[in-house]
């Protein structure tokens, strides 16, 4: 408390640049105590914990140029090159988004829908987004566009101008762009297009014809019910990709003796389509008279029908027609189905299917044999291998139990030939049905990933470090042990005086920062406070998919149905670019059963992406701003008058950044009922230094009574979001049970934290210790530490790091540091795996946000 008081006293007028900055115009940055020490000229700065970067904070970047729209790519196309389609397995083992779909040629890259998980797919596949040109939605909604937000925000940031691709979906999708507008910057979006139904029914719509390949949209849109009037979002789209015509082969010998063309440029017009006088005959020579039959191109259908309304649709398309039945050399190869097994499975739907009865037909819908096996392997083998060392805070393993698979029904096509054509087979992931060379015409499984099982992942951990079967029995030992025995003289807080496991449990979803990786997703905690409720911190692309990991999929659903609360600090991406699909999800789930809608708290910008999107896809959600949950607000609910912290206050140098608002009075009143019924007593909220409107947040549980009555104090949990140390952390962690503190960046790369408004490990705990926390963990690591980050145990006495999929339960806070050690035994053999690719990109990306 002395070095709170001590800090509001100091005044926070002073400035000086930062000499070691990257950045080629100074930066003015104002540090929060009088005690900075100037930045050594060797790069290892000795910064006052309270130094920040303003221009970032104030919303500007390093430069403070405009930056410029992003040019397309082009590039010299071959009709004669590779070419195939093949199955992104993302959310197959999840069933939580649609999969992608592939479109590959040498020189052109096509993606089909870019559902939540795409990037952190395509990284762990080595499938280089910056070869990206061109992405189909086949519907305008989350499941099918959760990932397009972040995906443009990546190409956005590759090299020194950024990438762009064109986006191309029905109508709605300018409901999505115009959304997406509070986040993205608008050259990260300048190549998106929207289309309607043809304008002649009988045709499709063309929307790319080049030498390579032409590829028409045939939309279905099904009557809209009164329920569902006024939304948008239930338009799909069939693809119809026709590769380009390969001309047959030169015959030399009959142009020149049966023809009597002589050798030289007549030759190339032939084959070019031209015809050409003979040289010895008094003949017109055609292109036919002199060249082989020429072969058509493969044809290949992207059907994605999500309802029996849709089918109906489907069944009347007369554009599709001429498909059917191969009249006019249209015949189909492949027909990729990227609608739900419900769908695909009705007797409608199959006698559909029966039109096209010499295609190969690949069922890429969500199947329930896929989910047995992860389609992230790195990730699911580090919850593997965490799982077998502490079951107790990593009690998921990473793959699907058996009782969720249907082992009985498996596809006895899956043993065909490659080259069997005329079947349906269940799509599986990285499957390819290869277009050309024409020779090679047919399913291809030779990428599909080897089975992986949790027994496997063991059985190698055990072969790797044989001392972790030791280590594990160490680590049971500490639950067995007396509960007044600790690793040190660290008191235990009253509020777990007989804190029972079904009171609250913290799972950490997402680690990461900036960008989805192999390893760690971007950040979301869920808090589970069993049959009370559940609240949810952040809230990053992909939170879904990292809910079924941890719960399975019937587990998940239940986690977000009891959702009541949804708190986002600030309007980066990787904070909140899942928020849709979660709340999407949730009213679906409560969809006829009485409840209210989930209260989301956030940055005003937030609301206004939240509200465009409504026009798009139901959410079912109640608003309300950060400011009107800070400690003022909640002292005007009172009928207080408190004034706000001298940090934001009126005259301080952070006024741009933090606007004391008025108070929506109603939407709090109905934020404190929810609490109560949630056994939450406070949800504060407070100003941190990382951009405008960035905050972090307080819950405080309610008093509770012992077994003999006597009044227990509830546990206190803050969350720094993202942030640079600042005054308002330490105000806010006073005695808190738990802090979760954001640690970016190792203490050798200060310079960099502090450019970016982030937070060093050492800095990270040097706030909780200030506060007189009893625990820390540390996350959002830079995406440069793929596995473990550098830490110095040194400091760490009452820290722990975070995992995705790391569940600590309330009861087990004691001994949580405690395991520390044994982490850095797993992971003994590991080091900085530093992509220099990955990393630029996610600076770039930071400095984009």
């Amino acid at each position: 408390m002395i070095l709170n008081r001590s800090l509001r006293l100091i005044p926070l007028l002073l400035s000086r640049p930062l000499k070691s900055s990257p950045f080629r115009l100074p930066l003015r940055l104002r540090p929060f105590s009088s005690a900075s020490s100037p930045m050594k000229k060797n790069g290892s700065s000795k910064s006052s914990p309270f130094e920040f970067n303003k221009r970032r904070a104030d919303g500007f970047d390093e430069t403070g140029k405009a930056k410029k729209n992003l040019e397309r790519k082009t590039r010299k196309l071959n009709p004669n090159t590779t070419a195939y389609a093949q199955v992104l397995g993302t959310g197959m083992d999840t069933q939580d988004t649609s999969s992608s779909v592939l479109l590959f040629f040498d020189k052109q890259r096509f993606i089909f829908n870019a559902g939540e998980g795409l990037q952190r797919f395509c990284t762990e596949h080595k499938i280089k987004l910056s070869k990206i040109d061109h992405v189909f939605l086949s519907r305008v909604c989350s499941e099918t566009a959760g990932g397009l937000p972040g995906l443009l925000l990546t190409l956005a940031g590759i090299g020194e101008e950024g990438l762009s691709v064109n986006v191309w979906g029905p109508s709605d999708l300018k409901l999505l762009v115009d959304a997406m507008k509070c986040f993205i910057p608008r050259a990260a979006m300048v190549h998106t297009r929207s289309f309607g139904p043809s304008s002649t029914p009988d045709l499709p719509t063309v929307l790319v014809d080049d030498e390579v390949v032409k590829i028409s949209a045939i939309t279905l849109e099904p009557p809209r019910s009164e329920e569902s009037c006024s939304k948008s979002g239930e338009i799909s789209v069939v693809y119809v990709c026709e590769l380009a015509e390969i001309m047959g082969k030169f015959d030399l010998e009959k142009a020149k003796k049966v023809f009597g063309v002589r050798p030289g440029p007549k030759y190339s017009k032939l084959q070019c389509g031209e015809s050409v006088r003979s040289d010895e005959k008094d003949i017109t020579v055609y292109p036919s008279d002199v060249m082989g039959p020429s072969v058509p191109g493969p044809i290949v259908l992207l059907v994605d029908c999500p309802t029996e309304s849709h089918v109906a649709q489907l069944l009347s398309a007369k554009s599709l027609e001429r498909y059917c039945s191969g009249d006019g050399g249209k015949l189909v190869n492949c027909l990729i189905h990227l609608s739900p097994s419900s769908v695909t499975s009705s007797p409608t739907y199959q006698s559909w299917m029966e039109r096209f009865h010499s295609a190969q037909h690949i069922l890429a819908g969500h199947q329930r044999k896929n989910m047995e096996f992860p389609i992230l392997k790195a990730s699911s083998r580090i919850a593997a291998r965490l799982n077998y060392l502490c079951p107790q805070f990593f009690p998921a393993p990473g793959f699907w139990p058996p009782q969720h698979v249907n082992n009985s029904i498996l596809d006895s096509t899956l043993s065909d030939q490659d080259s069997n054509l005329g079947k349906s087979i269940s799509a599986e992931n990285l499957l390819k049905f290869t277009l050309r060379p024409y020779a090679h015409l047919g399913m291809d499984r030779s990428c599909i990933p080897p089975e992986l099982t949790s027994s496997q992942v063991l059985d190698e951990l055990l072969s790797e470090i044989p001392e972790i079967e030791e280590k594990t029995e160490e680590i049971k030992q500490l639950w067995n042990r007396p509960n007044d025995m600790t690793e040190s003289n660290t008191v235990v807080p009253s509020c777990l005086e007989n804190i029972r496991r079904d009171d609250m449990e913290i799972v950490l979803l997402g680690t990461g920062s900036s960008q989805p990786s192999k390893y760690r997703n971007v950040s979301a905690i869920y808090i589970d406070l069993f049959s009370k409720g559940s609240l949810l911190l952040d809230c990053g692309e992909g939170t879904l998919g990292q809910l079924k990991r941890r719960y399975g999929l019937d587990g998940a659903d239940e986690a977000v149905r009891k959702l009541r609360c949804i708190w986002i600090s600030h309007i980066h991406a990787d904070h909140h670019a899942g928020l849709a699909r979660i709340l999407a999800l949730r009213c679906k789930l409560l969809k006829g059963v009485t409840h209210e809608p989930a209260i989301v708290v956030g940055p005003r910008s937030l609301k206004h992406f939240l509200d465009a999107y409504q026009r798009l896809e139901e959410l079912d959600m109640e608003f309300l701003d950060c400011r009107s949950t800070t400690k003022t607000s909640w002292a005007s609910l009172e009928g207080s008058s408190n004034a706000e912290s001298s940090l934001f206050s009126k005259g301080s140098p952070m006024q741009s950044v933090f606007k004391t608002p008025m108070t929506d009075l109603p939407c709090l009143k109905n934020l404190k009922k929810v609490l109560g019924e949630v056994g939450v007593e406070d949800l504060i909220s407070f100003p941190v230094v990382h951009c405008p409107q960035a905050f972090g947040v307080v819950v405080k549980a309610a008093e509770r009574l012992n077994s003999v009555g006597k009044r227990i104090p509830g546990w206190k949990m803050v969350y720094s979001g993202d942030t640079r140390p600042c005054p308002e952390i330490v105000e806010a962690s006073q005695d808190a049970t738990v802090l979760i503190h954001e640690a970016t960046f190792e203490d050798d790369l200060i310079d960099e934290a502090l450019a970016k408004n982030h937070s060093t490990t050492k800095e990270a705990i040097d706030m909780g210790s200030s506060a007189g926390v009893y625990r820390i963990v540390l996350t959002h690591f830079s995406q440069r530490y793929p596995k473990i980050p550098v830490i110095d145990e040194s400091h760490m006495h009452n820290t722990c790091i975070a995992f995705d999929l790391m569940s600590i339960n309330v009861a087990d806070l004691q001994v949580l540091p405690e395991v520390l050690p044994y982490f850095k035994t797993l992971f003994k053999d590991e080091m900085i795996e530093e992509d220099g690719d990955d990393v630029a990109v996610d600076e770039l990306k930071e400095n984009a946000l």
